[in-house]
């Protein structure tokens, strides 16, 4: 009412996270009213942001026009997520994850390709760190398997400890599923694996596959475990392979971190605080 300028950050597009977590259609009536309220939320802002390239398009096309919406990307802070030297001195083959444990993340997933190597990799472990609507079935599946000495899912951590975890791993994995808003997710956890060090191998969903290109990462086909498991054997083995991913997304990382990125930000708020002062 004074005049103060609003921005609205969606970091995740509401209708289809909701659609995708209660198995929704995208004509219920659900889904549509929270459409509304993205419009209704995007009339009362004079500018949005949103997470990836992918969502801006969705907004422009029903709720926001194109000039008041930017792409901002959740890009890792630097002052925390840096290469750090490994904390650990052993032969294991250290697999990390570190996130939520929902459906759409694909840990089930994970956790099949680790069994489908657990013998050809005698020394491969899988540390889980996080919490989530999936983490009995998780469990559940590992007992099943028999890996409760080979797969951990860990209790959650301090943020400011994850990129020592992450730097004490061999390989990182994102297995999101390639459906809904899985497909068009952008996980962080990418640009932190990179950032501090470590190759990283992704589900080839469609957001991953439009922000990065396979001289950065290594990608399995989504939902395949199989796939999965045969490109963790494989970077298990080459070591060059996985210090040319290292070295490429090093060089990535660069130009696409927050302490970059942040100057984006800062000019929305110079063009609305300019336009107020005008008006």
């Amino acid at each position: 009412l004074n005049g103060a300028k609003i921005i609205l950050d969606i970091h995740d597009i509401i209708p289809e996270f909701f659609a995708a977590k209660f198995n929704q259609a995208k004509n219920s009536l659900m889904f549509n009213l929270l459409v509304l309220v993205e419009k209704i939320s995007c009339a009362f802002s004079d500018h949005v942001i949103i997470a990836n390239d992918l969502w801006q398009k969705r907004l422009i096309s029903r709720s926001v026009s194109e000039d008041a919406c930017s792409v901002i990307l959740n890009y890792p802070d630097p002052e925390m997520f840096h290469p750090l030297p490994k904390a650990r001195k052993d032969d294991r083959f250290v697999i990390v994850y570190p996130g939520s444990l929902n459906w759409h993340q694909g840990l089930d997933i994970a956790i099949k390709a680790f069994n489908h190597i657990k013998d050809a990799i005698p020394m491969a472990v899988l540390d889980i760190y996080g919490q989530g609507g999936e983490k009995k079935e998780l469990l559940r599946l590992i007992s099943k398997l028999g890996l409760k000495n080979r797969i951990f899912i860990k209790q959650n951590v301090p943020t400011r400890a994850i990129p020592q975890i992450i730097a004490n791993a061999d390989l990182g994995i994102v297995p999101k599923r390639a459906v809904s808003f899985g497909n068009e997710a952008f996980s962080t956890k990418i640009l932190e694996f990179m950032a501090v060090g470590v190759p990283v191998l992704v589900s080839a969903t469609k957001i991953d596959r439009y922000y990065f290109s396979d001289s950065l990462v290594k990608f399995f086909r989504p939902g395949d475990y199989i796939d999965m498991a045969e490109n963790i054997l494989l970077l298990s083995k080459d070591k060059k392979l996985r210090k040319n991913l290292t070295k490429n997304a090093l060089k990535f990382i660069e130009t696409n971190n927050w302490g970059v990125k942040k100057r984006q930000y800062f000019k929305i708020i110079d063009s609305l605080t300019k336009k107020s002062s005008c008006s």
